[in-house]
């Protein structure tokens, strides 16, 4: 967005980051970028776009089996989207971004205020810290909180999102690659409901993440994060594990210490603030399951559906801030509706009671191909970068 934006004449861009410059130290584990991400970026960045490429593995293919080798599910992306994902760690994906975006971007910012400007409340104010000395912008046309999941700002606008546990432990962990090539593009193996997630990311790292079920308003047991309850978790009953697997799971036990934790849930979606010129992207709009790698994905399709329409509106001489939100939501409304209801059902085959043989196999019908190609390939946004107002057909 920073790096759109800044291309317009007469608009100034302040973007805060918490970090410094250099530090992408605390920017997560890996991540796989859906092809809908990559289509809708390339349309109104593909320098860009390019530059992401560089710094990727490409995904290719998407296959689950069960934990002792049997697969239930192998797909080429190719049958259901228009070119491959990214499979990239979090800290190059920020770096890239970050150096794309140029001076635009103010480092080592941590915010001490946000609110409605006292003078025009459709418009904000924001102060903050950096290098010692405090600053404040008031008189603030547009807002873009892409704080996350836990956005300050729109607690603080729009108040407290209503959450939904879905009764999913998960848990991330990223690696240095010791498969000798037994892990390489996505996959997932199962066991029972117990699901485990991996695939390599440069430069020779392994993402890992698993999930198992748990009462939807409950923590996480400190008993189910122990090595010998993860390894009984995904240890096949009838046999041994297969080779990946075997890897996995001795690989997931050895780091239980370094393990990240968290419930999988979702928030209401909500794109813009009522009577206020802010605008919500990514998760602090949609924090959603991640069960199908869309939360980072559709971050970068919010980005660039909506660097796009303001673009558009602002060079037609339409300066109307509240009227450009109210169009950004009706473009991702019935978009990110769909998005998060699939994400939510395809959730099916990893709660409590879920039969992964037969779940997984019903992601072989056409009726769950139809929708994989709704959401690889219809992002709002036409090749030349312009905005495809059709109606979503998900």
């Amino acid at each position: 967005m920073a790096r759109r934006l800044a291309l317009l004449d007469g608009v100034e861009v302040i973007c805060l980051e918490r970090v410094t410059q250099d530090d992408h130290s605390e920017a997560g584990t890996g991540l796989n970028v859906g092809p809908n991400a990559v289509k809708a970026l390339k349309a109104i960045d593909p320098e860009l776009a390019d530059r992401i490429t560089k710094a990727s593995y490409l995904w290719h293919n998407w296959r689950i089996s069960l934990t002792d080798g049997t697969v239930l599910f192998d797909l080429p992306l190719t049958n259901v989207a228009e070119g491959p994902g990214w499979r990239i760690r979090w800290s190059e994906l920020y770096q890239v971004l970050r150096e794309a975006a140029g001076p635009s971007v103010s480092y080592g910012c941590e915010i001490t205020d946000i609110g409605r400007d006292a003078a025009d409340t459709s418009k904000t104010s924001i102060a903050w810290a950096q290098a010692g000395r405090a600053h404040r912008l008031d008189d603030i046309d547009l807002m873009i909180a892409a704080d996350g999941r836990y956005s300050r700002v729109r607690r603080v606008v729009s108040g407290e999102p209503e959450v939904r546990q879905t009764g999913v432990a998960i848990f991330r962990l990223l690696v240095p690659d010791t498969s000798d090539g037994l892990i390489d593009d996505y996959e997932q193996w199962f066991n029972g409901p117990n699901r485990l997630l991996s695939f390599r990311v440069p430069p020779g790292h392994i993402y890992i993440a698993g999930t198992f079920p748990i009462l939807p308003d409950a923590p996480i047991a400190d008993s189910s994060k122990a090595p010998d309850a993860l390894r009984a978790a995904y240890t096949p009953r009838q046999g041994p594990p297969s080779a990946q697997a075997r890897w996995l799971i001795d690989t997931v036990c050895d780091n239980a210490a370094e393990t990240h934790w968290a419930r999988m849930q979702e928030h209401e979606l909500l794109y813009r603030a009522a009577d206020c010129n802010v605008l919500y992207l990514g998760d602090a709009a949609h924090g959603m399951v991640p069960t199908l790698g869309q939360g980072a994905t559709q971050a970068l399709e919010d980005a660039s559906n909506a660097a796009a329409l303001i673009t558009e509106r602002y060079r037609d001489g339409k300066r109307g801030v509240a009227d450009w939100l109210v169009e950004i939501e009706a473009l991702r409304r019935d978009r990110m509706r769909f998005v998060m209801e699939f994400s939510l059902d395809a959730t099916d085959t990893m709660l409590e009671g879920a039969d992964p043989v037969i779940g997984t196999r019903h992601k072989n019908d056409a009726l769950f191909r139809e929708r994989l190609k709704a959401l690889y390939r219809d992002v709002g946004l036409s090749l030349d970068g312009n905005i495809e107002l059709r109606k979503h057909a998900g």
